[in-house]
């Protein structure tokens, strides 16, 4: 069966998202607690609050010094289970609030970390300051976090500039449909 691919909740990303309804809503949890697998680009040499382009470069390195040794070889910090913080610029609720909405209004916050899993971080094209990846991790995995603190490790700064979710499960976005085609095919149900 073919699923819809088109841009998620975030506006900076896109890619493949899985519709369920009828009785299938029932198994969203399902759909939700399979691997995910991501392409994008993190900008090396600046860091943002948000960890994206959501918010304006707050701080700026030099990147004269990364080589492409040093890139490759820190991704193997980010494999296996790893503690992430996720960013203040999320959907996490902390006392009835989305952090983004106490983000946006100023207030600083504490976030615990939590346990995630990469199986795979690999840089697919490097073009400084941006190199390319593909990450496969588990559910509640933040690819901005992945971003800033991959640019922490190389002593340096990071942030997320481009994302597309290719993969959820076995679901690939090569063998989606578009929202045209779903909204379509819906209408003649």
């Amino acid at each position: 069966s073919k699923v819809p691919a088109w841009p998620t909740l975030d506006p900076l990303a896109s890619g493949l998202l899985i519709i369920c309804t009828g009785k299938e809503t029932k198994n969203i949890h399902v759909y939700q607690a399979q691997e995910k697998e991501y392409t994008g680009t993190i900008t090396l040499g600046a860091t943002t609050p948000s960890y994206d382009l959501e918010t304006e470069i707050d701080n700026r390195f030099p990147i004269s010094e990364l080589t492409e040794e040093n890139l490759i070889q820190t991704t193997n910090q980010f494999t296996g289970d790893i503690m992430q913080k996720p960013p203040i610029y999320s959907a996490i609720k902390k006392d009835g609030k989305r952090l983004y909405e106490l983000a946006r209004a100023g207030e600083t916050t504490e976030i615990k970390e939590r346990e995630v899993n990469v199986q795979a971080f690999e840089l697919t094209q490097i073009k400084l300051p941006k190199v390319d990846f593909r990450i496969a991790c588990s559910k509640g995995t933040y690819i901005r976090s992945m971003a800033h603190d991959y640019g922490k490790a190389l002593n340096n700064g990071g942030h997320l500039s481009a994302l597309r979710r290719t993969a959820i499960g076995n679901y690939r976005v090569e063998n989606a449909i578009s929202l045209e085609e779903f909204e379509a095919d819906f209408k003649n149900i």
